[in-house]
C-alpha cells in the first residue's frame, strides 16, 4: 500500500538494550515482566502465512524471554474477530497479537463490518513481514505482459475478471490503484473467500487475472504453472527476480503488499512493550528465523519503534481513499 521502508536502523536494538538495563518492566504486582507465558493471537486460522510466521518466530522468541509464547488462532470475519478480542485484553503485556495491514484498516474503515475497535485502541510493537503484491496469470493466457493486460483492459472495460482473496483485502485496492494509475482500463472486480480459490478459478480458465502477493504463489511461477506480469513493490522480489516490478512498467504509485506485525492493547506500558519490541527483533534477526521465513517466501520486513508507528499511521490515512472507493463499486 505504500512505499516500501527502511530496515530498523542497527544501533536501534543497542538502544533499547540501554534502556532495558535502566528500566525493569513489571507488571502490576510489582513482579518483573514476564512472570507468566505470553499469549500472541493469530486472527486468522493455523496454515495460513501469517500462523506460520507467528509460529516461527514464537518458538525463537520465547527462548530469550524466558517465558512460553502461546500463538492462539481466532479466526473469522477476515480477521475482525481475533482483533476484536485482542483490544479488549488487558494492556500488561501478557496478550499480544499479529495485525494485518490493510485488512486491518479497511475492518475499521467500512462503517458496515462496525468495528468495536479503532486505531488508538492497539500499540503497534513490531512488524514482521511485507509480503509484495503481484498480478498474475495461468501460464498460457494471452497477456505475456502487464501491457498486454493493460490494453485489453481499456479496449474491453469491465470485461477481464480480475480476482482478489477478499472484498476490500489489499489485493482489491491493488485493483483500484490499478485502474487510477492507467486510465481507462477497468476490470470486473471478483472477489474470493481467500487465495485456494482464486488459484482454482484462474487454473480452470474461469479468472483472467489475479491479484495476490508474492508469497502465496511464487512457488507456482518459478514452476513455470503461473506467470507474474509485475510485482506490486519498488524492488524485485528476491523469490521471483526476473519478475519487473510496476514502477520499471511506468507506474510508481501501484504499490501494495500486506504486512504482518505484532501488536498490544492500548495503555499497555511503555517499558513492556520496548523489551517485547526488542526480544522479538532479536528472535527476527536470528539466522534460524531468517532461512524459515525465506523457506516460506515470506519477506522480512522489521520495524520497531517509531519507524512502525509511523508506517501503521500512514497507512490507515492511505486506505481510508480506497476503502471508499471500493465501497461504491459493484462486486461480485
Amino acid at each position: 500500500m505504500m512505499a516500501r521502508p527502511n530496515r530498523t536502523a542497527p544501533g536501534l536494538a543497542s538502544a533499547l538494550t540501554a534502556l532495558l538495563m535502566l528500566v525493569v518492566p513489571s507488571t502490576g504486582s510489582g513482579q518483573a515482566f514476564p512472570n507468566k507465558p505470553v499469549r500472541l493471537t493469530v486472527a486468522y486460522p493455523p496454515g495460513g502465512s501469517t500462523d506460520v510466521g507467528a509460529r516461527i518466530v514464537a518458538a525463537i522468541a520465547e527462548k530469550q524471554l524466558g517465558q512460553p509464547i502461546v500463538v492462539v488462532n481466532k479466526g473469522g470475519a477476515g480477521g475482525q474477530v481475533g482483533w476484536t478480542e485482542l483490544s479488549r485484553q488487558r494492556a500488561d503485556g501478557y496478550s499480544i497479537g499479529f495485525i494485518n495491514l490493510p485488512a486491518f484498516n479497511t475492518v475499521i474503515l467500512d462503517p458496515e463490518r462496525k468495528a468495536a475497535f479503532t486505531l488508538n485502541d492497539f500499540v503497534p510493537v513490531i512488524n514482521q513481514v511485507l509480503d509484495p503484491g503481484i498480478i498474475w496469470v495461468k501460464s498460457d493466457s494471452p497477456y505475456k505482459t502487464l501491457k498486454d493486460l493493460i490494453e485489453a483492459a481499456r479496449k474491453a472495460p469491465g470485461k477481464i475478471s480480475a480476482g482478489t482473496t477478499g472484498i476490500l483485502s489489499d489485493d482489491h485496492l491493488a485493483i483500484l490503484m490499478m485502474e487510477e494509475a492507467a486510465p481507462g482500463a477497468a476490470f470486473r472486480i471478483v472477489h474470493f473467500d481467500g487465495g485456494a480459490p482464486q488459484l482454482t478459478a484462474v487454473l480452470g480458465g474461469h479468472l483472467n487475472v489475479a491479484f495476490d502477493n508474492v508469497g502465496t504463489v511464487f512457488r507456482r511461477i518459478k514452476s513455470g504453472e503461473l506467470r507474474a506480469l509485475a510485482v506490486m513493490d519498488t524492488q524485485r522480489s528476491r523469490f521471483i527476480p526476473d519478475v519487473p516490478t510496476m514502477p520499471e512498467l511506468g507506474y510508481p504509485t501501484v504499490i501494495s503488499n500486506s504486512t504482518r506485525g505484532i501488536a498490544a492493547p492500548k495503555g499497555t506500558p511503555a517499558p513492556v512493550v520496548n523489551k517485547l519490541a526488542l526480544v522479538l527483533k532479536q528472535a527476527m534477526d536470528d539466522p534460524e528465523h531468517v532461512k524459515k521465513m525465506d523457506d516460506a517466501g515470506l519477506t522480512l520486513r522489521i520495524m520497531i519503534g517509531e519507524e512502525y508507528a509511523k508506517y501503521y499511521r500512514e497507512l490507515h490515512a492511505k486506505a481510508a481513499k480506497y476503502t471508499e472507493w471500493a465501497r461504491s463499486r459493484p462486486h461480485k
